[in-house]
């Protein structure tokens, strides 16, 4: 289960990328309107035969990290997956880090959505507290089980920007959190910038020897 449900907030989150952006004089879309939108957006991308094939996934790479770079606020995700130790790095420091971490989900989670495989999503409530909002949602796999999925947002101008997907009460920045601090428990901030370095140059899980 707890495999699976990684899997699915690596799906959740390469799903949650926008094919348009809101136009800058619009009216703001609800968080499900903008989601169910982006969802079944991606999904088209995805059932396209012109862009399937191994000839064309650096086309799909990079237009899947275009749309990401836009909807993710990668800043808050980095500041919260990192916690107290945010306040003590200096702004050079963070935009380093933010930047880190960027390419680290990008490498971990981008290619896995081509395991996208025909299952369904069903929005069930949504909550907002400006800026913030959550939307609660689940995936329906083709053997009919059914998986909670919950995108947390924060309001960017026009737009609603994620900043936590949480699936089956698994959090990504919780996870990354708990990575960093036992990290920084042990060492330090410099040892940990030099492991996600690090992981940024291994080879992608499945690829590895």
């Amino acid at each position: 289960m707890k495999c699976y449900s990684m899997w699915k907030i690596m799906l959740a989150v390469a799903l949650m990328t926008p094919l348009a952006a809101v136009a800058a004089n619009a009216v703001v879309a609800s968080p499900t309107a903008e989601i169910k939108a982006t969802v079944d957006q991606v999904i088209a991308v995805l059932s396209d035969p012109k862009l399937k094939g191994a000839n064309r996934e650096a086309e799909r790479q990079k237009l899947l990290q275009k749309l990401i770079y836009s909807r993710f606020d990668f800043r808050e995700m980095a500041k919260r997956s990192l916690g107290a130790e945010w306040r003590r790095r200096t702004p050079d420091e963070q935009r380093q880090f933010v930047s880190l971490f960027r390419d680290l989900l990008e490498k971990a989670y981008l290619g896995r959505i081509e395991s996208y495989s025909g299952e369904r999503f069903v929005y069930i409530d949504e909550k907002i507290d400006e800026p913030y909002a959550e939307v609660a949602s689940a995936i329906v796999t083709n053997a009919n089980e059914e998986f909670s999925i919950r995108y947390r947002l924060l309001r960017n101008g026009e737009q609603w920007k994620i900043y936590d997907v949480v699936v089956e009460d698994i959090s990504l920045v919780n996870n990354y959190r708990a990575q960093f601090n036992r990290i920084l428990s042990r060492s330090s901030y410099e040892d940990l910038v030099r492991r996600m370095k690090s992981k940024l140059v291994d080879k992608p899980d499945g690829q590895r020897q």
